[in-house]
């Protein structure tokens, strides 16, 4: 048990050397208020005054206080720095930052820990984390391991920092969380202990009290007639550990120099002669403190040492997986292990490149696509949307289309669609997909630049001339790859745009667009005659409900006006599509007699619906040739070598070409002879085909002929664009440099002078494997430190 304290000291002293505290070490650490008597405790335990008095916040970073205990035949072999030279004296303290140097002298130690501290943390009353290493040895300690922490303060004085409360909270934080620390809260007696920071933080990482022991300083500083005896014995805050009460030096007696083992006298003479305190002796003191210190320390590192041993050796296993992953030392002068080393680097290089593509490598990303995945969402996501982005014809107006079909007739009359003005269209509209698949040629050259970066070892990492070398052979190769793709994706582009395959099995042909053109004038036809059955219907229902007038109303010779009032026919739209259907299902002599009949019946039995307040009809006959009713291909492909099937009037273009449309009622034919719904969709058909026959109409058909044609074979070579362009960039792109890379770089870096070069290693990695091997060094003298002392 004995050897534990030292064997923790042997700990800290090993792992100070490389400046890590990885290992969580049982430590006493000393925790009070700014002048709550931190120091004077401490300078009795050690029996010697060395820590700086002053005003003030005085410790500033925490000092790290190892007292050995030597026997006093021991001599000391280094050189010292006592006041008189004396190579004898038995207590001597020496600094880790000076470790060829020993004091004998305290007053040069308090010197130094001053001089110390201004160096790092300045002369502004600031505070540090940085500690001081201070071993003392003495035969007149026991074995312990305190750390010192600056005083706790509230209010900045002179000039300290504004938050120097902040800074000291979190500073003592720092240490006490530790669970394997043991926390020494100093609390003056003269003070309520209601109002001891040092035990309310203690509270906050101990809640339970089992690693907190209270230190209940000045005691004989209490006003007359008043005692500590309540808080010594645990009954107004009760600690695991208890309190311990102690009595300081007074300033006067540091100002005088007063020895320290006078004042340890006078303390146990004071508890031995008190009336209140005799009784309880054995609990306080210095040297009582210092045997409670030093078995509770011996006890917390027996109860924490095998959790040390195991978290060590934890760390050595960890560590030693670091230095491996580091690689092997070059062996510098050996041409044969250099040459062979170098061959293997760059076969993992190229191996490692073309897994990366086949996925099939080691470690792959989890969190975004990389190597093969990535160039197949480029192929199959990028490059497709940007392919289905493109318009065919968003960039066709009507006039643009008018102009390439009256260009491709010269001073001739066309008297169908020339093809020739199809082709001018569309092959520029086929130059519209070079630019996404280029765009999918770099992105899968980008990508093949990544997954050559993130291919190479750690190994070759070590040699960073090695992996710039094989990184600028392969962009060069890549350069040298994606200039032929892309022209031959241009070549791929330019081919489609050389011959339209106007008899290509997926092309619409000019007959399939006429019979789409055919079905869209069917539904536009449909919804006009439904839209002008609505309006006539409407304007019945409404003469109806309005009063008789007579400019308005019209009256038959063999009604009267009640007739008109009472009497009416509602057309129903969805009988006239089946009618309409129906006319056209007829055979043609039918439709033309049923048309000639409803012409008949039109002028003779309906008299035109007249404006109210005027003599003249709404509307006149748009055309007097029934020939050409219901045959409105007629005007597309030509009729007698005119564009316009018809004659319009000025008077008819002026008012909107509105036109008479016959409906079968009671107010002009009430006995129902000489009409019928037949005759009336029959007259909406030709009406409709009537106005279909203008030469507004012709160059809209004309248009959306065209326009359905272009996207049609537009369609047909974005096909075959998207399936060419990702089979040549995999040919002539990926597959050639898996194919060639390991050769070039062999033959690019496999040279007898370029050797030695590529292989010197990087000097910051060079650093971190030395660290690291210090490090292993460190880990395995504690292992064996630790195996001693159990």
């Amino acid at each position: 048990m004995d050897k534990l304290i030292p064997t923790v000291n042997r700990l800290q002293d090993v792992f100070n050397t490389v400046g890590q505290d990885q290992i969580d070490l049982p430590q006493i650490v000393v925790v009070g208020s700014q002048s709550s008597g931190k120091s004077s405790v401490l300078e009795n335990l050690v029996g010697r005054d060395f820590l700086p008095r002053g005003n003030g916040i005085v410790t500033r970073r925490p000092l790290v206080l190892q007292l050995v205990n030597i026997p006093r035949s021991e001599n000391i072999g280094s050189e010292t720095a006592g006041k008189d030279g004396d190579a004898s004296t038995e207590t001597r303290a020496q600094f880790l930052h000076l470790p060829n140097k020993v004091f004998t002298d305290m007053s040069e130690v308090r010197r130094e820990i001053e001089r110390e501290t201004d160096r790092l943390a300045g002369s502004n009353k600031g505070i540090i984390k940085t500690p001081i290493h201070l071993r003392i040895s003495s035969p007149d300690v026991l074995n312990l391991t305190l750390v010192d922490l600056p005083g706790i303060t509230k209010i900045p004085v002179g000039d300290q920092p504004t938050d120097i409360e902040i800074q000291t909270r979190n500073l003592v934080l720092e240490y006490i969380t530790k669970p394997n620390s043991i926390i020494v809260a100093i609390s003056p007696a003269n003070v309520d202990i209601v109002n001891s920071e040092s035990l309310k933080m203690a509270r906050e990482v101990d809640p339970k009290g089992s690693r907190t022991i209270g230190v209940v300083t000045k005691i004989d500083l209490m006003d007359r007639g008043t005692n500590s005896l309540d808080i010594l014995t645990g009954r107004v805050y009760p600690l695991r550990l208890g309190f311990v009460g102690v009595v300081n030096r007074s300033q006067e007696d540091t100002l005088s120099s007063k020895p320290i083992a006078e004042s340890l006298t006078a303390e146990v003479e004071f508890f031995r002669n008190h009336p209140v305190y005799r009784t309880i002796q054995q609990h306080c003191g210095t040297q009582n403190l210092a045997k409670v210190l030093n078995q509770l320390l011996m006890h917390h590192i027996h109860e924490h040492l095998p959790t040390i041993k195991t978290k060590i050796n934890a760390l050595i296993s960890q560590t030693e997986q670091e230095l491996s992953s580091y690689g092997r030392m070059s062996t510098e002068g050996n041409s044969i292990s250099n040459s062979s080393r170098l061959l293997k680097l760059i076969t993992l290089f190229a191996t490692e490149f073309q897994n990366s593509i086949d996925g099939t490598a080691s470690e792959m990303s989890t969190t975004e696509l990389c190597g093969g995945a990535r160039l197949y969402y480029i192929f199959n996501d990028i490059f497709a949307s940007g392919l289905d982005s493109v318009n065919p014809t968003a960039n066709l107006t009507n006039n643009d289309i008018r102009t390439a079909i009256r260009n491709s007739t010269g001073p001739r009359a066309s008297l169908f669609v020339p093809e020739i003005a199809f082709q001018l269209l569309v092959k520029p509209q086929i130059k519209s997909l070079e630019p996404p698949a280029q765009r999918c040629v770099q992105l899968a050259y980008e990508e093949l630049m990544k997954i050559g970066l993130s291919c190479g070892s750690n190994e070759m990492r070590r040699y960073p001339r090695l992996h710039a070398k094989v990184m600028e052979v392969v962009s060069d190769l890549l350069r040298e790859r994606v200039g032929p793709t892309t022209a031959y994706v241009e070549s791929l582009i330019a081919i489609e745009r050389a011959y339209i395959n106007t008899n290509h099995p997926d092309f619409i042909g000019g007959p399939g667009a006429l019979r789409d053109l055919q079905r869209k004038l069917e539904r536009r036809r449909k919804e006009a005659t439904r839209t002008r059955v609505r309006e006539v219907t409407k304007t019945i229902h409404s003469n109806r409900r309005r009063s008789v007038d007579a400019d308005t109303v019209i009256i038959n010779a063999h009604g009267s006006s009640e007739d008109v009032v009472n009497e009416s026919t509602s057309v129903d739209p969805s009988e006239v599509d089946d009618r309409l259907d129906d006319t056209r299902a007829r055979p043609k002599s039918d439709v033309n007699a049923m048309e000639n009949h409803q012409r008949t019946v039109s002028v003779s039995s309906n008299p035109p619906l007249r404006r109210p307040g005027s003599g003249s009809p709404i509307g006149s006959t748009a055309s007097s040739n029934g020939a050409g009713h219901g045959k409105f291909f007629n005007s597309f492909f030509g009729a007698n070598g005119r564009r316009e099937g018809v004659h319009i009037s000025t008077e008819e273009s002026r008012v909107g070409h509105t036109s008479v449309i016959p409906v079968p009622n009671r107010l002009s034919n009430p006995s129902g002879e000489g009409t019928s719904f037949e005759d009336a969709m029959a007259g909406l058909s030709s009406q409709l085909s009537t106005d279909l026959s203008t030469a507004d109409q012709r160059d809209e058909m004309e248009t959306t002929l065209i326009r359905s044609l272009i996207s049609s074979y537009f369609g047909i070579v974005r096909k075959s664009i998207q399936d060419m362009v990702p089979k040549a960039i995999m040919h002539l792109l990926v597959n050639e440099m898996c194919q060639n890379m390991q050769n070039r770089l062999v033959e690019e870096l496999y040279k007898e002078p370029l050797i030695t070069e590529l292989l010197q290693e990087d000097p910051s990695l060079v650093a971190e494997r030395d660290q690291c091997a210090a490090m292993l060094e460190v880990y395995k003298k504690a292992f064996a430190i630790i195996n001693e002392a159990m």
